[in-house]
């Protein structure tokens, strides 16, 4: 008797793609689809699909066949049109909360996979013994880079213990930052995405302020040369935040870091599992026993250890978590070869006894003798 498992591909699948890395997130999708021997329908954002039509330009290049992969452009009514669409077996979805669980939810209830990837509120833990220059450099860079507009972005600090004497020198360091359009040369962070995201932000930062944080940092006057209709927002820095203020609860998404202090690690550790979201978090120390108890302790699906922006290598997943993801299989890595395949099992049974004249039927289960 043998028992044979083969992951077959899928059919038809979707991915649905956001604005801010309108590169980055197609090619978690298309490629292992494809390879998985699926086809793929992409619908980019529709603030920057550019990118993903350069792309498809070099598939033709490359010999795809016609039809592998396909885009559509839009807004609710294509993502509807996936949801609903029944020749789509499955779609990967990485964008806000409230697209995540409407795409999840409906594509569900038509009978489809769904992963879907959605927001976040990353928190990075500074201990006192951590290497001083290394850290505050990955905070900055962290939490200012893109200008704050990624998943990952390293958008709340926590402070324990004596730390929080470094606190002035990333107000400083934040400081140097340059704020300018992103082609133009130096440029550290550029603009948002839209006026509406813009002025979300300088709202979240006012209420932060009204609810009693500590503006150490204000970025929200910043006016560039050239630019002056810009969507800019300069790196801005909330102190004193508190769980209960909406600055913390809700994700920013924007170049704005919430800062609180913590007396331990065990409050640290608290703080962030008491957090619905579960995408990323890290820790900075130089002490190996503290970072083991905190990646064993933490709620988190991704973790860094003097690493602010835990992003997995392609051979391992994108493993986010709790209100971060919604789904049971993740993306790229195994994962990702999982979730565009199904399995078929084959169970055969070849006697040479079988073939006899006279055999008896058997009402007991088949076994291997």
């Amino acid at each position: 008797m043998d028992t044979l498992t083969f992951r077959l591909p899928l059919g038809v699948t979707a991915g649905i793609t956001p604005f801010n890395f309108p590169a980055m997130i197609p090619l978690w999708m298309f490629p292992t689809a494809l390879v998985c021997g699926n086809t793929m329908v992409l619908k980019p954002s529709e603030r920057d699909p550019g990118a993903t039509m350069i792309m498809m330009e070099l598939c033709n290049e490359a010999g795809f066949p016609p039809g592998a992969v396909n885009v559509i452009h839009g807004a609710h009514e294509a993502v509807t049109f996936i949801c609903d669409n029944p020749d789509i077996r499955a779609i990967s979805f990485v964008g806000s909360d409230r697209a995540g669980r409407y795409i999840y939810e409906r594509g569900s209830k038509n009978g489809k996979r769904v992963q879907s990837n959605m927001g976040a509120k990353n928190h990075g833990v500074i201990l006192p013994d951590a290497n001083k220059e290394a850290t505050l450099n990955s905070l900055v860079g962290a939490a200012f880079g893109a200008a704050g507009q990624r998943c990952m972005a390293l958008s709340t600090v926590i402070w324990v213990g004596e730390s929080k004497k470094w606190i002035p020198e990333v107000v400083a360091r934040a400081k140097k930052l340059k704020v300018n359009a992103g082609m133009e040369p130096g440029a550290d962070l550029g603009p948002l995405i839209t006026p509406q995201a813009k002025q979300r932000v300088l709202d979240l930062v006012g209420k932060g302020v009204d609810e009693g944080a500590e503006l150490l940092l204000d970025g929200r006057n910043v006016v560039v040369p050239g630019y002056e209709k810009g969507n800019f927002v300069g790196p801005t820095i909330l102190h004193k935040v508190k769980p209960n203020m909406v600055c913390y609860k809700e994700e920013i998404f924007g170049p704005v870091l919430c800062s609180l202090e913590a007396e331990s690690l065990d409050e640290a550790i608290n703080i962030i599992n008491n957090n619905p979201y579960g995408n990323g978090t890290a820790i900075f120390t130089s002490n190996g026993a503290t970072a083991r108890k905190f990646s064993e302790q933490i709620d988190v699906g991704q973790i860094g250890v003097n690493v602010p922006i835990p992003v997995p290598l392609p051979m391992f997943s994108f493993t986010g978590s709790r209100a971060s993801f919604l789904g049971d299989a993740n993306f790229y890595g195994k994962q990702g070869i999982n979730f565009y395949t199904q399995t078929k099992t084959i169970t055969q049974l070849w006697r040479s006894e079988d073939a006899e004249a006279g055999a008896r039927a058997s009402t007991t289960m088949p076994v291997q003798r």
